[in-house]
C-alpha cells in the first residue's frame, strides 16, 4: 500500500513538534534510546520534557527550542504507513516549510487555543494552497490551556473558515487537542464531551488513501536512459497511472510514439507485465529512440501533456536576492531542467489578507505573485489541478532554490513565432537563425530557439552570420515540410513560391533548419522531394525518415557547434 504524506504546518510555538512527538510516544513508533536521549538534553538545559524535543534532531534546536529544518518520520497505524513531515514555523525558515510540504498528499494546520489564527497561520494556510494541498484539517491545540472552551474552539473555526474557502482548500476537520496532555490525540478525550469527532489518528486513517493515481492519464518522467547487455532501458518513476507490455506511448515534447517492449528486471523471478503510480520503474521500447532525461511518457490515447515555452503560474519567492524580470534561473520541473526568465509578473498576493497589487517589476522573500515565464527551450507540463507531480515546479537563483510554484494554464508558445517567410501563394517558417550548443555539463546537444520573431518578405535582408551559423550570401532553403522555397541573393530574399516551382540554380542549398542539402543537380532535386514524401507518408517509418535525413543534409556545411556558455544563452 502506497504510504501517505502528511505535513503538519503553524505559526512558531503553536504545538505542531508537540502534537507530533506525543502522538509518536502514544503509538510507542519512537526509535529506542530516543526518550531518554531527550530527557538528558532537557536536564542539561534545565527545561522541563517536552514531546517536541522528539522530533527537534538536531541538539542546535532543542537548545534554541525551535524547529529549523524539516524533520521527516517513518509512521505506522494499523491501516498504512505514513511520512509524518514537522515543518518549521518561524517567518524565516517559511523557505524550509514549504520545501517539507511540497509532496504531502494532506496537510494539518495547527493554531494555538489562546493566540488564535495569526498572520503566519494565514501565510502558511496559503502555501498549502499555493502547492495544491487541498485536504486540510485543522488541529486547534493547547485547549488545557483554556479550560478545554468550546465557545473559543468555535470562534477559531469560524475564522479559519472564512480565509480557507476562497483558497479553494478543501477543510475536513476540525479538532481540539492537547498535544501535551494528549487530548484527544490517540485517544477521545473525556474533557471535552461536546466535540464528537474524529481523533488525530483516526483522522489520519480516514484520509483517502485509494490509488487514484493509478486512473489517472500515465505520467512517467524520465530519469535516466541506461545501457544494460543489448537493452537501452528507460528509468524514471511513474507519478500517475501506469504502464503495461504492450502500450502503446508517447515521449514528450517532441511526440515521439512507440510500443513498450519490455518491463525491466534484474532476475526472472521478478518480471512482470506493469508498473504502476509511485514505483520506480524501467522500460525497454520497440523504437531505437534517442531518449534523454527530462522527457515525459505517456500513452497514446492519453490527455496529451501542454507542450510550449511559456505558461502561467503562481509563484512563491524564497530567495534573498529579489526576482527581477528577464533575469536568467534554472527551472526544474520533475526530471526537467530549462533555462527561464520572468517574462511578466502580473500580478503580487499578499498571503494575510489575499489583497493583489499590479504594477510590480521585481518580488522579495516571500512574496506570493502570479507570473508568465519564458523557457529556452519548449518542455512538456501539466496544468496543477491535472497532475501535481508534472505542475510543480522551483527555480534556482545560482545554487539556491529561491522560489515554487504550480501552474495555472498554458500560454501560447513563443516557437510558434519562428521567422516566417510571406510569399503569394505559399507561407513557410524555419529554423534558420536557432542556434545550437554543446552543453558540456549534461554532455548533450542543446537546440536554442531563435530571438528573431518577425516576418520575411521578397526584398528583405536577412542575416547570414549567427553564433553558431554563417550563410553565404546567395543560397535557396528548401522548406520540404511545408512544400516551399526561400531564394536568397546578395542576402536579400528573392523569391518565396511554392515547391513544385523551383528551378535548380547551382546555388548552395539548405533546409529550413540550415543544414546543408547534398544535392547538386535539378534530377537530384526532383529525387530528393519525391523520396521526403514517400517517407514521409502514414505509415511513417522513423528508421527510413533518419535514413533520409542521414543521405541528404548534413550540419556543418554552414553550421558550427559552439560549446554552451551561459552569457551566449
Amino acid at each position: 500500500m502506497n504510504e501517505i504524506k502528511i505535513v503538519f504546518v503553524g505559526h512558531v510555538d503553536h504545538g505542531k513538534s508537540t502534537v507530533i512527538g506525543r502522538l509518536l510516544f502514544d503509538t510507542n513508533s519512537l526509535p529506542e534510546g530516543v526518550v531518554k536521549k531527550v530527557q538528558r538534553i532537557a536536564n542539561e538545559t534545565g527545561k522541563p520534557f517536552e514531546y517536541a524535543y522528539l522530533l527537534d534532531a538536531f541538539e542546535e534546536e532543542q537548545q534554541q527550542g525551535i524547529t529549523i529544518d524539516t524533520t521527516q518520520i517513518q509512521f505506522s497505524t494499523a491501516k498504512r504507513p505514513y511520512v509524518i513531515i514537522d515543518a518549521p514555523g518561524h517567518k524565516e525558515f517559511l523557505k524550509n516549510m514549504i520545501s517539507g510540504a511540497a509532496n504531502a498528499n494532506a496537510a494539518f494546520l495547527v493554531i494555538d487555543a489562546r493566540q488564535g489564527v495569526q498572520e503566519q497561520s494565514k501565510r502558511h494556510a496559503y502555501m498549502l494552497s499555493l502547492l495544491g494541498i487541498r485536504n486540510v484539517s485543522v488541529l486547534v491545540n493547547k485547549m488545557d490551556l483554556i479550560g478545554f472552551e468550546q465557545s473559543t474552539f468555535d470562534r477559531i473555526v469560524a475564522d479559519i473558515k472564512n480565509f480557507l474557502r476562497p483558497l479553494g482548500v478543501e477543510l475536513n476537520k476540525f479538532i481540539p487537542v492537547s498535544g501535551m496532555l494528549g487530548d484527544n490525540i490517540t485517544a477521545r478525550s473525556d474533557r471535552m464531551p461536546w466535540y464528537e469527532g474524529e481523533t488525530l489518528i483516526d483522522t489520519l486513517d480516514l484520509i483517502d488513501g485509494s490509488d487514484e493515481l493509478d486512473q489517472k492519464f500515465l505520467r512517467l518522467p524520465i530519469q535516466d536512459v541506461y545501457k544494460f547487455d543489448a537493452r537501452r532501458i528507460i528509468a524514471g518513476r511513474i507519478e500517475a497511472g501506469s504502464i503495461a507490455v504492450g502500450d502503446r506511448i508517447k515521449i514528450y515534447p517532441e511526440s515521439r510514439e512507440t510500443t513498450v517492449k519490455e518491463i525491466a528486471c534484474w532476475l526472472e523471478r521478478d518480471r512482470q507485465q506493469c508498473a504502476r503510480s509511485g514505483e520506480s520503474t524501467g522500460i525497454c521500447v520497440v523504437d531505437e529512440f534517442f531518449n534523454k532525461r527530462g522527457e515525459l511518457i505517456t500513452r497514446a490515447d492519453d490527455q496529451p501533456p501542454h507542450v510550449s515555452d511559456r505558461f502561467r503560474a503562481s509563484v512563491f519567492w524564497m530567495g534573498r536576492t529579489p526576482l527581477t524580470l528577464n533575469r536568467k534561473y534554472k527551472l526544474k520541473l520533475a526530471t526537467q531542467e530549462v533555462e527561464a526568465t520572468v517574462e511578466q509578473i502580473v500580478r503580487t498576493i499578499d498571503a494575510s489578507n489575499l489583497e493583489s497589487k499590479s504594477d510590480v517589476t521585481e518580488l522579495k522573500i516571500n512574496d506570493v505573485a502570479e507570473l508568465i515565464i519564458k523557457l529556452k527551450r519548449p518542455i512538456a507540463f501539466d496544468v496543477f489541478s491535472d497532475c501535481q507531480a508534472t505542475g510543480r515546479f522551483v527555480l534556482v537563483d545560482g545554487y539556491d532554490v529561491a522560489g515554487g510554484g504550480i501552474i495555472n494554464a498554458a500560454e501560447e508558445s513563443s516557437a510558434d513565432e519562428r521567422p516566417s517567410f510571406i510569399g503569394e501563394n505559399v507561407t513557410a517558417h524555419g529554423e534558420l537563425f536557432d542556434e545550437f550548443y554543446y552543453d558540456v555539463e549534461r554532455q548533450e546537444i542543446t537546440h536554442v530557439a531563435s530571438p528573431v520573431k518577425q516576418s520575411y518578405r521578397i526584398g528583405d535582408e536577412i542575416s547570414t552570420n549567427g553564433i553558431s551559423y554563417e550563410y553565404p550570401d546567395d543560397f535557396d532553403v528548401l522548406f520540404l515540410r511545408e512544400d516551399a522555397f526561400i531564394s536568397v541573393r546578395d542576402k536579400k530574399i528573392t523569391a518565396i513560391d511554392r515547391l513544385e516551382r523551383y528551378e535548380y540554380s547551382g546555388k548552395p542549398l539548405m533546409n529550413g533548419r540550415g543544414f546543408g542539402i547534398k544535392v547538386n543537380s535539378a534530377d537530384g532535386v526532383q529525387t530528393m522531394i519525391e523520396e521526403y514524401r514517400r517517407v514521409h507518408t502514414p505509415p511513417i517509418d522513423r528508421k527510413a525518415k533518419a535514413a533520409f535525413s542521414n543521405r541528404y543534409f548534413f550540419f556543418n556545411q554552414f553550421r558550427t557547434l559552439k560549446f554552451y556558455f551561459d552569457y551566449i544563452i
